[in-house]
């Protein structure tokens, strides 16, 4: 790859943090970030022991914080031992037992409260039915369920008993599901009998009868199946058992099995660039403490405060801002079953009205996909409980931030553009709301002890005001431990010997401007090569989507072109219907020109679509492989099953002439 990427995005909008948010700030003001930053570059392991031994409790204190002599196996405060699940329920049982650990809102709209001790004494009866059917720490248990109180206990269950979970989002197919059940070995397996979304009923238990009757699972001895929809689903005795039996007549207190810091907590898949499941696996101490530290510094943590995620559990985000980070800080949350424009697109402000949301944290797509349904319909509910607003999942386009910002946030409230992934456990790069002035569209700057650089392809740091390849040059508590039984995959993909193999590689190209904020440009696999000029294919959409009249969403890939090396493929949902004939070409045209005028002639499309959505995987995430297979005109191999909307695919075949 080459050295530089050009960054063509020029921000100058900056929004500073009011002066009474500084005040009440977990971190009040830049002095005080620089701080925290200038004690980790002094004494970095200093910095993370004391962190670790203020926020989490420990059953055996460790006594060394980092150890590096098996580098890029990091290990953190190995010596130590403690229990997730113990952080996470135990530890406010004696402060605050009848507060509201989470607040459920079904699809349908029914809501459930759940006090710390009612969600203590539930995750102990399952632990307990886990450990009756002989689940043993280091055991693997997979867990495919639908967005409820039950899945958060499960998770915890397994954290309590020692067992690793690995959770699969409840869109995958029965395939994906097999290849993960063998992967990890599980012997276990928690789902349900279906879910609901946006009133339709989707059911779960049919995919995991497939996934085990696929072969390779035999290790699964036991299928514990929560009763939500109430479906007739098939039960093979003795092997699948419904959790209101297995839980009933266990006892509500389970001891905590005390785990070695670096003892697997989870392995969640990702897709990897090759066919076979990517599994990261991630420890209990150090993923821990990065998650509590990101909900005080990030999310300004208050006691009185009610936290929305709005991700799925199936996914990383779920993991870190639902299930462990609210809850090993004691706070009440949100956890919603359906999906945004059910039964209107009202629906989160709705319930950002009726529950007093004052932390909210969703993604790009999210926001896109709602400006489109009503952008004026925040305006019609009242958002005054809302102090921070958050943004996960690929870079938020300027345009979109700044509706964020003054329709829903009112202008008030800080927006906090989180940049992290899957192998990074929690947030690495972002505003602090009581510190950063925040730019549109820039993640801004690295959190305190997390030591980001941007470099060219011999691992150099390049200049400010140029693009290159995001590196993590220390490693960090909350990062991936290994690739589940793989760890030459591991090395090879996150530890490459071009950048020594001593900084991790993030993936992800970036550029920082003068005064250090830091933007992401996308994948590096998703710069494109055009004429010799390398662009982030991110810019080009942020371009596009900045068109407010025509653009409601657009993504950018590049196909082979004779002329130019790679061409610029954009497909576009706009705000009104879908064009065809003279009026797609006009529109076209139109785009075009904007492009130009926007950056440049050289990242003006040469092939547009228009489709009345884009691919998208149901948590939201714009599936970019499709789109390049597409844009070459290949055949779709791929699994379709986890895309919201397989047809919108055979209109975005068609280019317009």
């Amino acid at each position: 790859m080459s050295a530089q990427i050009e960054s063509v995005l020029n921000e100058t909008r900056v929004f500073p943090p009011s002066a009474e948010f500084v005040k009440q700030a977990n971190v009040p003001g830049m002095a005080a970030y620089q701080a925290l930053c200038n004690e980790a570059e002094r004494d970095f392991e200093g910095f993370w022991g004391r962190l670790a031994r203020e926020n989490l409790d420990w059953h055996k204190p460790f006594t060394k914080v980092l150890d590096e002599s098996n580098a890029p196996f990091f290990k953190w405060y190995h010596d130590g031992e403690l229990n997730a699940s113990y952080n996470c329920l135990d530890r406010h049982l004696k402060t605050q037992p009848d507060k509201i650990a989470i607040i459920f809102e079904a699809d349908d709209g029914k809501v459930t409260r759940i006090s710390y001790k009612q969600l203590y004494h539930k995750v102990c009866q399952l632990a307990n039915a886990l450990k009756a059917h002989g689940v043993k720490k280091g055991d693997r248990v997979l867990i495919y369920m639908p967005m409820s109180i039950e899945v958060v206990a499960a998770m915890q269950a397994c954290a309590r008993i020692g067992a690793t979970h690995s959770v699969v989002f409840g869109g995958f197919s029965a395939k994906s599901l097999q290849e993960r059940i063998v992967d990890a070995g599980a012997t276990e397996v928690i789902t349900a009998d279906g879910q609901f979304r946006g009133g339709k009923e989707i059911p779960l238990k049919p995919a995991v009868d497939e996934a085990l009757a696929m072969g390779g699972c035999e290790k699964v001895k036991n299928v514990i199946v929560y009763k939500r929809t109430g479906t007739t689903v098939n039960m093979q005795a003795p092997r699948d058992k419904w959790l209101h039996d297995v839980i009933k007549g266990q006892a509500e207190e389970c001891e905590p099995t005390w785990v070695n810091a670096e003892h697997p907590l989870f392995i969640l898949y990702t897709s990897g660039s090759t066919g076979k499941p990517k599994g990261v696996q991630h420890s209990t101490g150090g993923y821990l403490l990065q998650t509590v530290m990101t909900m005080k510094w990030v999310f300004d943590y208050k006691p009185t405060d009610v936290f929305w995620c709005t991700a799925d559990v199936g996914w990383v985000t779920g993991h870190s801002y639902i299930t462990y980070g609210p809850l090993a800080v004691g706070a009440t949350e949100i956890m919603f079953e359906g999906i945004p424009t059910y039964p209107d697109a009202g629906r989160f402000w709705k319930i950002i009205q009726d529950h007093k949301v004052n932390v909210f944290y969703t993604a790009p797509t999210a926001i896109r996909s709602l400006i489109k349904a009503g952008g004026d319909l925040p305006k019609k509910y009242d958002l005054k409980s809302l102090r921070i607003l958050g943004t996960v999942g690929e870079p938020i386009n300027p345009e979109a931030w700044m509706w964020y910002h003054t329709v829903v946030g009112d202008s008030r409230c800080p927006i906090v553009d989180t940049w992290w992934q899957t192998e990074t456990g929690g947030h690495m790069i972002s505003p602090l709301p009581g510190v950063t002035p925040t730019k549109p569209g820039s993640c801004t700057f690295p959190l305190p002890g997390i030591m980001a650089a941007i470099v060219d392809e011999t691992g150099q740091d390049v200049e400010r005001g140029k693009g290159g390849i995001l590196v993590i040059k220390r490693p960090w508590p909350g990062m991936i431990r290994t690739i589940w039984g793989d760890p030459e995959r591991y090395k090879k993909s996150y530890y490459p010997e071009d950048f020594h193999g001593k900084y991790y590689l993030a993936g992800d190209g970036a550029s920082r401007d003068m005064e250090g904020y830091f933007r992401i440009m996308g994948r590096i696999d998703d710069v494109l090569n055009v004429s010799g000029h390398r662009l982030g294919t991110m810019e080009i959409e942020s371009a596009l989507v900045a068109n407010t009249t025509l653009v409601a969403e657009a993504a950018v890939v590049g196909r082979p072109d004779d002329m130019t090396g790679e061409a610029v493929c954009a497909f576009i949902v706009l705000k009104g219907a879908r064009p065809s004939g003279a009026d797609a070409k006009r529109i076209a045209q139109e785009l075009r020109d904007w492009v130009g005028k926007e950056i440049g002639a050289i990242a003006k499309p040469k092939d547009i679509r228009f489709g009345d959505n884009l691919p998208k995987t149901r948590s939201g995430k714009i599936m970019r492989r499709l789109l390049r297979s597409i844009a070459k005109g290949e055949e779709i191999t791929q699994d379709v099953s986890t895309l919201e909307n397989p047809a919108i695919l055979e209109q975005l075949k068609q280019p317009v002439a």
